[in-house]
C-alpha cells in the first residue's frame, strides 16, 4: 500500500478523521466485514487506494477497533485521555510531519511510516484526531450509545451538552420507553 493510502488529507480536520474513526468501529465492532465493505468506509472519508485491503487487515483493523473504542467508553476526561496515552504508548513513533512526496499537504503523523500496517495507522490516527478534540474542547470527543440494545460509539463534535445517544432514534426510543414507563 502506497502513503497516499493511508495520509491524512489537508484540509481534513481532526473532527474528520473522528468520524472517519466512529464510521470505521460501526462496521468493525459488529462482525466481520469484508475488505470490501471496510475499503468503501475509507473512500467514503477520503482514503484513496484501498483496493489492496486483505482479509487480514480487516482482521488487524477489528483488533484496532477494540483499542480505539475503548476512547468512547470513557467515563470521563482524565480516563480517555489515560487510554489516549496508553494507545501513544504502544502504537506511535516519535510525532513527525510529512507530505507524502508533495502529494499533499504538510500534515503530522505518529505512525512509525507513511507505509505502515493499516491497525497502526488506524489508532495512532485517530488517537491524534481524538486527543486534539480532548485538548481543544477539555471535553470527551465521544461517548457510547446510552440506548442498551444499541451501545454505538458516537463523536461528540459541537458545542452544546454532552450527548447521550448515537442518533436521534436511540434518543427518541428511550424517551419513549422511559414514557411507557411512567404511566403503567
Amino acid at each position: 500500500m502506497t502513503a497516499s493510502h493511508r495520509t491524512f488529507v489537508a484540509g481534513r480536520s481532526a473532527r474528520d478523521a473522528v468520524r472517519r474513526a466512529v464510521a470505521l468501529l460501526d462496521v468493525l465492532l459488529p462482525g466481520e466485514p469484508s475488505p470490501a465493505v471496510v475499503a468503501d468506509v475509507l473512500r467514503e472519508h477520503g482514503e484513496t487506494d484501498v483496493g489492496s485491503l486483505s482479509t487480514k487487515d480487516v482482521s488487524a483493523l477489528r483488533e484496532a477497533a477494540v483499542a480505539v473504542r475503548e476512547v468512547f467508553a470513557a467515563a470521563d476526561v482524565a480516563e480517555a485521555a489515560a487510554v489516549l496515552n496508553r494507545l501513544f504508548a504502544a502504537y506511535a513513533g516519535p510525532p513527525r510531519l510529512t507530505a507524502h512526496d508533495a502529494a499533499f499537504g504538510w500534515h503530522l503523523h505518529v505512525d512509525a511510516a507513511d507505509d505502515g500496517p493499516w491497525d497502526t495507522w488506524f489508532v495512532t490516527s485517530s488517537a491524534l484526531a481524538l486527543a486534539a478534540l480532548l485538548a481543544d474542547r477539555q471535553a470527551l470527543p465521544g461517548g457510547i450509545c446510552a440506548s442498551p440494545p444499541c451501545g454505538k460509539p458516537f463523536a461528540h463534535l459541537g458545542g452544546g451538552s454532552p450527548r447521550r445517544y448515537c442518533s436521534t432514534r436511540c434518543s427518541t426510543r428511550e424517551r419513549v420507553a422511559a414514557h411507557r414507563r411512567q404511566i403503567t
